[in-house]
């Protein structure tokens, strides 16, 4: 692999950043959305360790997620992707505690029974972070474990890396101005800890480790559930050749992306600064030019 600063494959992304070559291997979380029993203790441990402030309580008639999505109040956000399927066509069994309707209850519509997707989504610590690029003050930074972190105490509350965002994850909290986001909890990993959400969780579907070893977990677990009939079973963000070179939390999916609101294909928002840079060189370059000839010109 080459060493990319903007894009593409980089073989050591905290080398990249400076760290020296002893430090700690890339950790990252594999989500496997197959298992996610949508208990939300993921977003509740989030919030107790981080001492991130509650979203307030708000009921949604349209789903029963109560979070909503992520932002600088809830660094980890469990979906629930209500879909509808004809009658008779039973989902596979993936190992979950139940299947089915509450005994004694039935779909509204006969011809068609109702399932849920549960994803745990999260900041994607990706290889190339568009909001690291953009910062004025140094505030986002990538840590000796490759992952991306705010340090809230310098951040200016610019807001430069939320367009920057290419997953919609970084965001200003009202009232504060800074930006906030999920840090991998650097702090319990300085201390040889797994992140809370990871810990908290009751199925493993939050898997915590070194990024190769987690990617090598996920290609089998995505392999063995094809096998048993799951077709649609898939990885997002493991992918260092895509848009923002792999992510360091990358998530099994049982349908496409956009079923669950990410992008199908994201790119890295600063990927073409260069080429812009050069152009706003070049232009500059001509107008110096013609306003010289200008100049020249008048004193004839």
């Amino acid at each position: 692999m080459t060493e990319n600063l903007l894009s593409g494959p980089v073989a050591d992304v905290a080398g990249q950043a400076g760290h020296p070559p002893d430090h700690p291997p890339r950790m990252g979380f594999f989500t496997d959305t197959s298992i996610c029993i949508g208990c939300k203790a993921c977003e509740v441990a989030c919030k107790e360790w981080n001492l991130v402030p509650d979203n307030g309580l708000e009921l949604r008639g349209t789903s029963y997620d109560n979070s909503g999505d992520l932002g600088a109040n809830t660094w980890r956000h469990v979906a629930f992707v209500e879909q509808t399927r004809p009658a008779g066509q039973r989902p596979v069994a993936l190992g979950m505690p139940a299947m089915g309707p509450p005994a004694g209850q039935q779909a509204a519509d006969p011809d068609r029974d109702v399932s849920w997707l549960m994803m745990s989504d999260v900041c994607k610590h990706c290889t190339h972070a568009a909001c690291l690029d953009v910062c004025p003050t140094g505030s986002l930074f990538r840590t000796e474990f490759g992952t991306v972190v705010v340090q809230e105490d310098i951040c200016n509350g610019c807001g430069y890396c939320v367009p920057a965002c290419p997953y919609g994850v970084i965001d200003l909290r009202p009232g504060d101005g800074r930006a906030w986001k999920c840090t991998l909890c650097y702090d319990r990993l300085r201390g040889s800890q797994e992140p809370a959400c990871a810990k908290a969780c009751p199925t493993d579907s939050i898997q915590f480790g070194p990024w190769d070893e987690l990617r090598e977990r996920a290609q089998q677990r995505v392999a063995r559930l094809q096998q048993q009939g799951v077709p649609n079973a898939r990885l997002y963000g493991a992918d260092p050749t895509d848009g923002v070179g792999g992510d360091g939390a990358f998530f099994l999916l049982l349908d496409e992306p956009e079923v669950y609101g990410l992008p199908p294909d994201p790119v890295v928002t600063t990927r073409d600064l260069p080429a812009m840079w050069q152009r706003a060189g070049a232009a500059a370059l001509a107008a110096a030019g013609i306003i010289a000839a200008a100049f020249l010109a008048g004193r004839r």
